[in-house]
């Protein structure tokens, strides 16, 4: 029996499993890894406090790419949702938790060999994989306590990196008041006088906001970025034809900026949300960022980023209300600014803020929270078996240094340009590829593609899509709405 270990027991790595197992027509020994997270809730569907929302409607968090209708017919499995209308629960943003749950159930319904019609087991390690070995046709994955794993084919489905630390005198700060997110306790937030500096404005920096105000806060909450934007909330979407008025992924970087612009002039004249545009780009992104130069993707990543993730990347219209109320009565303040430095000033940190005119000025606060997002730069991963896999030539970065190279079919390709018949990538690892490649909707079909490439499995003809070309690999991605 073949053995297919997967690295990471998040979405990606628990849904390629479940995947596999439910899929495959001959029996697979598939060996989920896991590690510091939760199994099958990983970093995004851990937490515990009801406030933390999806920031995804109901009806498209479907964990299974051939069966779009999942999530919802799962939750009617649930007393709180099984008599509310489905017009009404297909547009809830639901807890993120209760999510955990779901794909909590999605992996023990098809962990067992004998629940599924190949034979096909799961098998959960909890531990952390610090050194993968290619033996030809396999591979070992050696554990930080000794263990190995021998197998046919790895898949790499670790996920987000944790956010880096600041640097101070070459070394990452380290404070009393220092936090993490989704590291920190709330033993550590007793005292809600206190002032508080978040680090970041993004996602992450509302969510921590949202817990403070249930722990009625009562101290400053200052949230500092370079850029001071925060998310957008989701709204009701419009008919809107002309946009793209063509092919948007024959376009340069600065023909598609110009084309946006136009379109956005005219929907704020109209008082519509230019928002909309994002979202009649979301079928093409990946192939636009394909078809982008390096210098293109360059100036997106340092001059549109920030502009394009608050659209994309949008809350909850009750969450953002929260936050526009914050901000209206003075308990959330915002400082824009690059944050320079971190210094402990007493019990106090101090953080030093310099604006684009090149004024510095300073905060002090009891406590900083880290809410900066995930590491970008994948050579800096604190990883020790990325950095394994990179020093030892497994696996070379991409040319932005976001993620690794991959084929279209999700091997990784090596040092010397080689491809791994081994070795397997998908998630965020493929941002510097893909570009979107953090949400549901493109992750449960980057979950189905690998598991029938990483079990051989022949693809399903019927597919809920018809236009999904029959090959296997990265052409499906663009199909993922």
């Amino acid at each position: 029996m073949k053995t297919i270990a997967i690295l990471g027991g998040g979405f990606c790595g628990t849904i390629t499993a479940v995947n596999l197992s439910r899929l495959s027509h001959d029996p697979r020994r598939i060996v989920l890894i896991n590690h510091r997270f939760p199994l099958g809730r990983g970093v995004a569907y851990s937490t515990k406090r009801p406030e933390h929302l999806l920031n995804v409607v109901a009806r498209n968090m479907s964990a299974l790419a051939d069966d779009l209708t999942n999530f919802v017919e799962w939750l009617r499995t649930r007393c709180e949702y099984s008599d509310v209308p489905d017009a009404q629960l297909r547009e809830q943003f639901l807890p993120r938790r209760i999510y955990g749950d779901y794909l909590l159930a999605l992996l023990h319904a098809h962990a067992r060999p004998e629940r599924n019609r190949s034979g096909s087991s799961i098998e959960s390690l909890e531990g952390e994989a610090i050194r993968i070995t290619p033996n030809g046709k396999t591979a070992t994955i050696e554990l930080a306590d000794g263990r190995e794993v021998h197998a046919d084919k790895i898949l790499l489905a670790t996920g987000n990196l944790p956010p880096a630390d600041p640097i101070v005198d070459g070394q990452p700060f380290r404070h009393s008041g220092y936090l993490k997110c989704w590291e920190y306790s709330e033993k550590q937030l007793i005292d809600r006088n206190k002032s508080i500096i978040l680090l970041g404005t993004g996602l992450t920096m509302v969510d921590v906001y949202l817990t403070l105000t249930e722990l009625q806060w009562q101290g400053r909450v200052t949230a500092v970025s370079r850029h001071g934007l925060l998310p957008n909330s989701h709204f009701q979407g419009i008919e809107y034809t002309g946009f793209p008025s063509q092919d948007p992924t024959a376009l340069s970087l600065a023909a598609l900026v110009s084309e946006i612009e136009e379109h956005c002039a005219r929907l704020n004249r109209d008082g519509i949300n230019p928002a909309l545009l994002v979202d009649k780009l979301r079928p093409f992104t990946q192939l636009i960022w394909q078809h982008f130069s390096n210098d293109e993707r360059r100036t997106f990543l340092q001059q549109y980023r920030a502009r394009w993730n608050v659209n994309r990347h949008r809350i909850a219209q009750l969450i953002h209300q929260r936050v526009s109320e914050g901000l209206a009565q003075g308990k959330l303040q915002v400082e824009r600014g690059e944050i320079r430095e971190l210094q402990a000033a007493g019990a106090k940190i101090r953080v030093g803020l310099q604006d684009a005119g090149g004024e510095q000025r300073t905060i002090d606060g009891d406590l900083v929270m880290n809410c900066l997002g995930p590491q970008e730069r994948l050579s800096a991963a604190a990883s020790p078996l990325l950095q394994q896999l990179i020093t030892d030539g497994i696996v070379a970065l991409d040319d932005l240094d976001l993620g690794v190279r991959v084929t279209a079919e999700f091997a990784t390709i090596d040092r010397d340009g080689r491809p791994s018949n081994v070795l397997y990538a998908i998630g965020p690892l493929l941002r510097g590829t893909l570009w979107e490649t953090t949400a549901v909707p493109e992750l449960r079909v980057q979950t189905f593609q690998v598991a029938h490439i990483l079990g051989e499995i022949p693809l399903r003809l019927d597919r809920p899509d018809p236009t999904w070309p029959a090959q296997r690999g990265m052409e499906l991605i663009e199909y993922c709405i």
